[in-house]
């Protein structure tokens, strides 16, 4: 596709993710094998801060083209989904709506739903080593191991698999970066 991009280490892309993410950027996610289930759990997702208050109606315009009502959910790390979430036990899939605990809904507004809940993906280091040292890199910068995570897709479409319907999805959209495998390609330096 002729666009310019970077290919890094592992830790220098976490890094990277982890800046744009907290400079409120929408960064898309094309890494490894495609997941099996109804929710896109971090191997073709859309990531974008849990902190920002306006992240919903920036995800809906720049990718999502969705109805405003719809939520959009958390990944967090394993060892602390109970500190957030008022979860009974562990939620792996993004399948159990578990409310976030108040003192925390006012600083992650981001995937606190109307209701005050949240669809949780907890993530350990041992199922998705590189996900969970982004959300511990993320708790280093901002205070929270968590990130928003919706499917790598727009409205009407199915999940990108191969990196050519990411790199499509990533051209007609506002998606800012674009991360396929071990490489970035950010937007404003497409001439």
């Amino acid at each position: 596709a002729n666009l310019p991009y970077k290919a890094l280490t592992e830790d220098q892309l976490v890094e990277e993710i982890a800046c744009r993410i907290l400079a409120n950027k929408v960064v898309a996610l094309h890494r490894g094998r495609t997941e099996m289930g109804p929710r896109a759990l971090c191997h073709r997702s859309i990531l974008a801060n849990p902190q920002n208050p306006n992240i919903k109606d920036i995800l809906n315009f720049k990718v999502k083209h969705r109805e405003p009502f719809r939520r959009f959910d958390p990944t967090v790390i394993a060892e602390e989904q109970f500190k957030y979430f008022d979860l009974k036990f562990e939620s792996k899939y993004m399948n159990i709506a578990a409310a976030v605990k108040e003192e925390y809904r006012h600083q992650l507004p981001g995937i606190t739903h109307i209701d005050g809940t949240s669809r949780v993906q907890a993530v350990s280091a041992e199922a998705e080593p590189f996900v969970h040292k982004l959300l511990i890199t993320l708790k280093q910068k901002s205070g929270f191991p968590i990130v928003v995570n919706t499917s790598f897709n727009v409205n009407g479409e199915p999940i990108v698999e191969s990196p050519f319907d990411a790199i499509a999805t990533f051209l007609k959209t506002q998606i800012d970066t674009l991360v396929i495998e071990n490489y970035i390609i950010d937007k404003d330096e497409i001439a």
